[in-house]
């Protein structure tokens, strides 16, 4: 049932944050169903992401018009999540954060660093649980006490059930009343069994520029009393006055955006912007040059495969090529790291000419070739998650030192790897990247 909607815009920002019990039990479609159904109600509501992904947050953009920021305990840090968040307070009445694989599922451990849990106790934020309940009536009662169990001895509290791939609204009956009957979160919302699937390809959703975000209203039943009150008010809303050193001011920075280079965390935008640079930004697939006026390069990842035969027909190698001969300072990461490659071979074994500013080859495979939070010696925090392999590049200098992962490739005062960087994580080490030695 639908309840109308308060209309006072005076309320303090509340927060949740939306997690599942396992990866694959629909909490990305639950959280874009939420979104969708509270900007149908005229709610303003923010979204944010836990941990490193890029691609939920441009489908919770689509939705609420507002940019989707990356929170976690591990690559972020709690101090700036909560900056983060800051920053949104005074805009919106509601906030919710999008939760990572299981609920106590991290970077090790049960509950530790990296995990939704870790991040709702460091945001002292409630949680709002998706249980896949398929197949499944009284048994949900067993289920939802484990994990109250665990998450109260963490400090945590799980305020309130949503239960997808729900049967009928007789199965959505039982499970409520089991929840009551047992003292357990309420049932908050419930989603039917036959829902429309969001696309997704081997790293995930598809972007939303490729296809239309599904109407979930047909499917999606929300108690919204009950909704609204498993959120809490964000009471650490302080203004940061930390005094901002700007190391990169009056430097011009150059990235590549398009669809092969789209995997940018906006962060790093906000930091380059706060440091003083100026931002420009040019397309390897429509082939434009580096703007001349540019001080650092900076090639982000994304999705190369998918646009091999653009990128073989390039023309913007050649003035890539000058600019890193002249020693100006370039970052390439993951698909951008693909991009300075002799070749890109697809994953039917086709070989596509890419740059050929470094003599290596990049291949596509099905398997996952590494995923993991990644930090160098320096102090930086990032992330690596990709399906290719690189190889012939045991001549090169390496640029990193990681206790895991990729250790890169340096080649004057480029800098190239599968690791994609979070720039707020170390200012002085990231600013040196992009400075002409």
């Amino acid at each position: 049932m639908f309840y109308p909607l308060s209309q006072s815009l005076n309320i303090s920002m509340k927060l949740a944050l939306l997690a599942g019990t396992q990866s694959g039990c629909g909490k990305t479609t639950i959280m874009l169903a939420l979104l969708q159904y509270l900007k149908v109600q005229q709610q303003s509501v923010t979204s944010f992401k836990a941990g490193p992904d890029f691609l939920d947050p441009l489908w919770h953009q689509l939705l609420t018009g507002r940019t989707s920021y990356n929170l976690d305990t591990r690559m972020v840090g709690i101090e700036q999540s909560r900056q983060q968040i800051n920053k949104q307070h005074q805009h919106v009445e509601l906030a919710l954060i999008e939760g990572v694989m299981g609920l106590f599922d991290g970077r090790s451990g049960v509950g530790l660093d990296g995990s939704s849990a870790d991040l709702a106790k460091g945001l002292a934020c409630p949680i709002i649980l998706v249980v896949n309940a398929k197949g499944m009536s009284g048994s949900i009662v067993p289920l939802v006490s484990g994990y109250c169990d665990f998450a109260e001895k963490m400090g945590v509290n799980i305020s309130g059930i949503i239960a997808n791939q729900v049967g009928s609204a007789h199965h959505a009956s039982l499970l409520k009343n089991f929840l009551v009957d047992y003292d357990m979160p309420p049932l908050l919302a419930w989603m039917e069994k036959d829902v429309p699937a969001l696309p997704e390809r081997h790293l995930g959703l598809v972007t939303p520029d490729e296809t239309d975000a599904p109407d979930f209203s047909k499917f999606f039943h929300v108690d919204h009393t009950a909704l609204l009150n498993a959120f809490a008010e964000w009471t650490d809303n302080k203004q940061d006055v930390d005094k901002v050193e700007r190391r990169l001011l009056g430097k011009k920075i150059a990235i590549a955006k398009d669809a092969a280079c789209c995997f940018i965390y906006p962060a790093n935008i906000d930091w380059l912007t706060e440091q003083g640079a100026e931002i420009s930004y040019f397309s390897v697939i429509a082939g434009e040059s580096v703007p001349l006026d540019a001080d650092a390069v900076w090639l982000p990842g994304g999705y190369p495969e998918l646009y091999a035969e653009q990128l073989s027909l390039s023309k913007s190698w050649d003035s890539l090529n000058q600019f890193i001969q002249a020693g100006h300072p370039v970052l390439a990461e993951c698909g951008g790291s693909v991009l300075l490659g002799t070749e890109l071979i697809d994953i039917k074994g086709v070989a596509w000419p890419m740059s050929g500013l470094l003599p290596y080859q990049s291949k596509m495979q099905k398997r996952l070739a590494s995923l993991g939070y990644r930090e160098d010696v320096s102090g930086i925090r990032g992330h690596e998650f990709h399906y290719s392999v690189r190889d012939n590049e045991k001549d090169f200098q390496s640029c990193f030192e990681c206790s895991r992962g990729d250790k890169g490739i340096r080649y004057k005062n480029l800098r190239t790897s599968y690791i994609h960087w979070y720039f707020p994580s170390a200012p002085e080490v990231m600013a040196a990247w992009l400075v002409k030695n």
